[in-house]
């Protein structure tokens, strides 16, 4: 089942770094971030986590929680962590249910060869479990900061 903005998030679990679990209704009442990046520990997906990171105590005082989602397993996601001493939890999506269900699987071109990547997205969840905005195949520069900006707007008009 695909995701559509302005549309209540499908049935969906996972399970995050620190034995979190996250389903369609385990935030409700917050704002969620799900950000998707393809690896941890590259560059791009490193600048992006440590963007966030810095920026994290801006979307708690906003009312938002974030979440990053990628196809690592939960080892390499609490190194990740530990590494960059991210405030925030990771979750494990190694069999790409929630990759496949947000629509970030894409072919993509890797040294010449076509491979099953996955396109950095970044989705809003509103308090009430309705997505409320999305990024997809976005560049990490300035892109925090206009994560944060939907998330005050969402917190105004609520």
């Amino acid at each position: 089942m695909a995701i559509v903005v302005d549309k209540t998030l499908p049935e969906f679990e996972a399970l995050a770094t620190n034995g979190v679990k996250v389903t369609n209704t385990s935030h409700v009442g917050t704002i969620m971030i799900l950000y998707f990046y393809p690896k941890d520990n590259t560059p791009g997906c490193t600048t992006e986590a440590m963007q966030f990171r810095d920026k994290y105590k801006d979307f708690v005082k906003a009312g938002a929680i974030v979440f990053g989602v990628s196809r690592d397993n939960m080892k390499s996601h609490e190194d990740f962590k530990v590494k960059l001493e991210l405030p925030f939890e990771l979750i494990a999506d190694t069999e790409e249910k929630m990759c496949h269900m947000f629509g970030v699987v894409k072919n993509k071109i890797m040294y010449g060869k076509k491979v099953k990547g996955i396109e950095r997205s970044t989705f809003l969840v509103g308090a009430d479990g309705v997505l409320k905005g999305e990024w997809r195949g976005l560049k990490v520069p300035g892109h925090v900061d206009d994560v944060l900006k939907a998330v005050k707007a969402l917190k105004k008009a609520a």
